[in-house]
């Protein structure tokens, strides 16, 4: 199996700390969080693993090698501009087969695995991992009708959305929808989907899900890691 694994941004929520480290080589406990990613991908049989890199390549490159460490064969894609989230896939040689493409900055349980055979399984050209999300909104939300009188008022409530887990299965035909060595944004191949009638298929996960990219996600990130380490890198990892 084949995954390609999405590096090259330039980490700018988590600014200052990824002036000087790029985002995907921040730590989590004793380990930066793209090797917990590349040691739960080669632990679940994906073998060839392509790193698109823009931001502070070479500490990456320079880190993972060509992957022998890890048990997987490593290559490289430079992003000598802004591609985005899924924009990168479409200049990856050599994508014969159905692949995996995800964000480098994922701390989740999810078994990748499963994930790609159930894709495969399933005859969609692609599916999307969703994670149930809560949002709290820290005001008082007033509703009101058209002659401006109050209908209702939450004082601070918590709203839960589907959102995606950056995490994605995709056929070969997929690369059709994403302009070649041009900036693609997930939100921007979702409108392309979605106004071409694709059957593109959602795969809810309930289990552990950050975006370390986030602030408040990165904050919590080391705890849960050391508290389910199992959970990610299997016993003794």
């Amino acid at each position: 199996m084949r995954a390609i694994l999405q590096a090259g941004g330039v980490g700018s929520r988590l600014r200052p700390y990824t002036i000087t480290v790029p985002k995907p080589l921040m730590p989590v406990s004793d380990m930066p969080i793209l090797e917990v990613v590349m040691r739960q991908l080669a632990r679940k049989g994906f073998r060839d693993i392509t790193i698109t890199v823009g931001h502070l390549a070479h500490l990456i490159e320079a880190f993972f090698g060509n992957g022998s460490k890890f048990g997987v064969n490593i290559d490289y894609v430079v992003e000598d501009k802004p591609l985005g989230t899924v924009g990168a896939a479409s200049v990856v040689e050599g994508l014969a087969e159905p692949f995996l493409v995800m964000n480098g900055d994922l701390l989740t349980d999810i078994d990748y695995g499963e994930f790609m055979r159930d894709h495969v399984a399933s005859g969609a050209p692609m599916s999307v991992g969703v994670y149930r999300k809560e949002i709290p909104i820290s005001l008082g939300v007033i509703e009101f009708d058209g002659d401006f009188h109050v209908t209702s008022f939450a004082e601070k409530p918590v709203k839960k959305y589907w959102v995606s887990m950056g995490v994605y299965a995709m056929n070969t035909g997929m690369l059709e929808h994403i302009p070649a060595g041009e900036y693609c944004g997930f939100d921007t191949l979702m409108e392309r989907v979605i106004r071409e009638k694709l059957p593109v298929r959602v795969v809810p996960f309930d289990g552990i899900w950050l975006d370390i990219g986030r602030h408040e996600d990165y904050e919590d990130a080391t705890r849960v890691f050391e508290e389910n380490r199992d959970k990610f890198l299997g016993p003794g990892g």
